[in-house]
């Protein structure tokens, strides 16, 4: 017997490793090319455009360049590390605006800020660098003369709004604010009109304090708010001018969006603009995001957003949206599951992303976030498949919300599992810079996935990065098509 139990190691040994060996030859790889951080700043203003040339009423899509948050003057002094750490703490604080959203709208406990009433507002506004602000701005005129302003693109809300003078509290924007007094266009929307009933109870007030005019107010879950009148006006494109757009006025705002001028809603809710427009643009819109570090050169297109027939390519992997029923604004994805080095993650199931009859849960695509959040036990199976197929990488400590880190110092050239997310539809297949990315200049990258103690997944906008991401809000689907920036 003393002699048979050393055998049945040495047997029992092999059989792991070959057991090892087997699952490691098996597995699929990408090739990831390592960019790391630069060490200075590359980043450049956006290039002005045209916003009155070649304008058309009747035009049927539109296609509009973006500028990342990190591209604009403001933030001309940072370095890319520093940018980056930012970019993590506008994340954070997105991320917990979203839930914090999501869980009012089935009721859960959650406390909620209640703004100030417009007689006694007062106190200072919260930089923008400390909100949950959006990742990409789209340059665009507001009235007639249009005034040229920035505004933040965010799929995680449905009202558009922009700070007017006069203004008793705002935060400080790039461009000079709007003035309705000085547009041809500009138009309040009547109290207890349809178009001001469209707005929630929580947001038009003007019956209670016995206006003429609308009222909205809009709270986010951070904390920030905006508020003033409801009004249409008249919004201005590259190509295009789209008339009797409802709106936000905004005279009080606290919080949000540094630099930009406001925000247009791309939400699925009824007072988006993809809603607002849908007799003209047929309620379809898509963006391309590149790499953030991209200044739109010959080398490096810049981050596009098309509306009209032409944002949906047919050619693209559709998935079927899903329907909160309370709350209409997110875009709710069926996601069955994920692949590591060509095979399903055993504990990554379908159960883990359901939206229940409540509304909690789910897993939604949101433009305005960055870093995928998934629920914490199948983010754990998924960072643990992922390693077992990166073996060969030498690990580096964590980093912020990173718990997973490698230094790829010194090489010019890596390979890396592969990594596919399987919707009902279809599967998209991730290539290898959406999901390992670089943290600083040293060759320190990271899995760019977090967990979430909450129910509530997200799909951030790294791993969305060089795919076009079509919405269409009739057809009630979203499509992925690599490679179409």
């Amino acid at each position: 017997m003393g002699q048979n139990v050393p055998n049945t190691v040495i047997f029992t040994a092999a059989v792991l490793f070959l057991s090892f060996s087997s699952v490691s030859s098996s597995f699929q790889y990408n090739t990831l090319v390592v960019n790391t951080l630069p060490s200075s700043q590359i980043f450049s203003s956006p290039e002005p455009e045209s916003l009155t040339s070649t304008v058309s009423d009747s035009t049927t899509s539109l296609t509009v360049h973006l500028s990342h948050v990190d591209a604009l003057s403001s933030f001309s002094d940072a370095s890319p590390l520093e940018l980056f750490n930012l970019r993590l703490r506008r994340d954070s604080l997105r991320v917990k605006s979203l839930t914090t959203l999501a869980a009012v709208s089935t009721g859960k406990n959650v406390t909620k800020r209640t703004p100030r009433s417009p007689g006694g507002f007062s106190g200072a506004v919260i930089s923008g660098l400390s909100q949950g602000s959006g990742e990409y701005f789209m340059r665009l005129g507001v009235g007639t003369p249009a005034t040229n302003v920035y505004m933040v693109l965010d799929t995680g809300s449905d009202v558009v709004w922009l700070q007017c003078s006069p203004c008793k509290v705002c935060y400080n924007q790039s461009d000079p604010m709007f003035d309705p007094a000085k547009s041809k266009t500009f138009a309040t929307v009547p109290c207890g009109s349809p178009l001001c009933r469209r707005l929630d109870e929580s947001s038009s007030e003007c019956v209670n304090r016995g206006s003429k005019t609308c009222l909205y107010q809009v709270s986010y879950g951070d904390g920030s708010f905006t508020m003033g009148d409801f009004s249409t006006e008249t919004l201005t494109f590259h190509g295009a001018r789209v008339d009797h757009v409802a709106l936000g006025c905004g005279h009080d705002n606290e919080g949000l969006f540094v630099g930009a001028a406001g925000l247009l809603g791309l939400g699925r809710g009824g007072l988006s603009f993809p809603s607002q427009t849908k007799n003209r643009y047929n309620a379809k819109f898509s963006y391309c995001l590149v790499d953030r570090t991209s200044s739109g050169s010959a080398s490096k297109p810049p981050s596009t957003i098309v509306f009209g027939n032409d944002a949906v390519p047919e050619t693209s992997v559709f998935t079927t949206l899903l329907t909160n029923p309370k709350l209409d604004t997110f875009y709710y994805l069926q996601l069955l599951g994920i692949s590591v080095g060509g095979s399903r993650v055993p504990g990554v199931s379908e159960s883990q992303f359901k939206l229940d009859p409540t509304g909690d849960g789910g897993v939604i695509i949101d433009s305005g976030t960055s870093v995928t959040r998934l629920t914490r036990p199948a983010y754990v199976a998924f960072r643990d498949a992922f390693l077992l197929g990166a073996t060969r990488l030498k690990r580096a400590p964590s980093y912020s919300l990173f718990d997973t880190c490698f230094d790829l110092s010194g090489m010019t050239t890596v390979k890396v599992p592969t990594v596919v997310f399987h919707f009902s539809g279809g599967d998209v297949s991730l290539p290898a810079s959406n999901y390992l990315i670089p943290v600083n200049s040293q060759g320190r990258f990271c899995f760019a996935f977090a967990g979430t103690m909450g129910s509530l997944s997200i799909i951030g906008n790294i791993q969305q990065q060089g795919f076009r991401v079509a919405y269409d809000l009739v057809g009630s689907r979203v499509g992925f098509m690599s490679g179409a920036c």
